[in-house]
């Protein structure tokens, strides 16, 4: 029985929202992460940051994030050493992970699955700011250090997300459905932010629409690097390197182009083709046009 497209996406949600099963491998090991670095350096805080904090993560494809507030004695001026230490030091934890620096984090793969992969951000508290929020200092990758404030921008989207009863989140999954599904090096954070930043704009969300928006935006745009709304990390990079900036805006041409014809498809009331451009879209993971 043939399906419409909204039914299509409500169904790829479902299939990119993590089971519980998955929430719950994402889960495990923060106990022994955390001990092993309130033992060597008597960290204050360990909370679960990035897409499994913020509800925004991919089924098979998102790690498990967590920043670590280590204490100020432990820092210097180069961050570069801090990301050393935290990794030698869970690495003879965890001998059989090969645990190795992502700047700005520490990844910990336990397993093959990705829900299994802890990342780890060593972080030194800033200030609280006017509005309550904890800053915190994270390596930069260029040997300085980054504000960051993983409850402001986790506030920020789901205000908005709220503001639409529930359907940002979602479009954000679908944008970063993308990313992985085709294999594009572009960074998740500044892909939510960006999603945020469109639909604070709008007057409604309609996922095969704002899809297609979005990727226009971004390719009108050049993925220009964007300021961060709440003021606090500076101007975040759509990419980390010229040759992976090649790269992204390549696909996501690409992925314009395919948006373009699913809508062009589905206003000839030709459903099965738009179900076909989405598939295409999204590398062969789109639900199909018949149930």
């Amino acid at each position: 029985m043939p399906r419409a497209i909204d039914e299509g996406f409500r169904d790829f949600l479902s299939k990119l929202t993590p089971s519980f099963v998955e929430s719950d491998k994402a889960k495990n090991h923060r106990a022994s992460i955390e001990t092993c670095l309130k033992s060597n350096f008597g960290i204050y805080r360990f909370f679960r940051t990035g897409s499994f904090g913020n509800g925004t993560s991919i089924s098979g494809y998102s790690d498990v994030d967590y920043f670590a507030y280590i204490p100020r004695k432990h820092l210097t001026s180069i961050s570069d050493t801090i990301l050393r230490k935290v990794r030698d030091t869970l690495d003879r934890r965890f001998p059989n992970t090969e645990v190795r620096v992502n700047c700005p984090a520490v990844v910990v793969p336990f397993g093959i699955d990705p829900s299994e992969t802890t990342e780890v951000v060593p972080a030194g508290f800033v200030k609280k700011n006017v509005d309550g929020y904890y800053i915190y200092k994270i390596a930069h990758c260029s040997g300085g250090w980054l504000y960051s404030s993983p409850g402001a921008h986790n506030d920020y989207v789901r205000n908005i997300d709220k503001k639409f009863a529930g359907k940002v989140k979602p479009l954000v999954r679908f944008i970063k459905a993308w990313k992985y599904f085709q294999n594009v090096p572009i960074s998740s954070f500044y892909l939510e932010l960006r999603v945020a930043k469109y639909a604070e704009g709008e007057s409604s969300i309609v996922y095969d629409i704002d899809i297609k928006r979005v990727f226009s935006e971004l390719y009108k745009m050049e993925l220009v690097r964007i300021c961060d709304p709440m003021d606090i990390s500076g101007y975040i990079d759509a990419c980390s390197t010229e040759a992976k900036y090649e790269e992204s805006y390549s696909k996501l041409t690409t992925a314009l182009a395919r948006a373009e014809k699913a809508l062009d498809e589905k206003e000839k009331d030709n459903i099965k083709d738009a179900f076909y451009w989405w598939n295409l879209l999204y590398n062969g993971n789109f639900p199909s046009y018949y149930i």
